[in-house]
């Protein structure tokens, strides 16, 4: 489906893109809320990844996934975001109301769930939201983020190491 809609794109339908945001807005927002950890900023990623997106759609390979090529962005545009920005980490509280995984919304574990992800380290983070909440192989978050998959298996480890401690001192 993704092929379809970027063939209508590239051919000059600019209203097309339409599918690509609301397809992929909720993960890109939290890709990029669990490396800004800020509404406000999360949302300027977010924004700023689907226009690169769209300006950069004609450089897409299509032997390739849409959504890992998007992912990439995101991650890319989060992490510049936070070296240009050098983003002061804000209350965990006032971030809370907007992540949108409603299954951990649901219930006190979730919210605890919710509040050590957001003490973890950007990239601890970003590696348990691609690999738990967006199902993403290890292979794919590779791809995704432009490390190795050893790298990945190694912050994969420490980051559930990271995130049992933070939950068992909440609990």
């Amino acid at each position: 489906m993704d092929d379809f809609y970027i063939d209508k794109v590239l051919n000059g339908d600019k209203q097309a893109f339409r599918y690509f945001v609301r397809k992929y807005k909720n993960v890109a927002y939290n890709l990029a809320i669990s490396i800004v950890k800020d509404t406000y900023n999360a949302e300027d990623v977010v924004q700023e990844s689907f226009i690169k997106a769209f300006k950069g759609l004609q450089s897409f390979k299509k032997n390739a996934k849409f959504s890992s090529w998007f992912y990439r962005i995101v991650v890319n545009e989060a992490f510049m975001h936070l070296r240009k920005n050098k983003v002061d980490f804000v209350e965990i509280d006032d971030q809370l109301k907007k992540l949108s995984s409603n299954e951990i919304k649901e219930n006190e574990k979730g919210l605890s769930v919710q509040r050590a992800m957001l003490k973890l380290n950007p990239n601890e983070a970003l590696v348990l939201n691609l690999f738990y909440l967006e199902e993403k192989k290890i292979k794919e978050i590779a791809s995704i983020t432009s490390w190795s998959i050893s790298n990945v298996k190694t912050l994969l480890h420490r980051s559930r190491k990271n995130i049992r401690k933070l939950l068992n001192n909440d609990l």
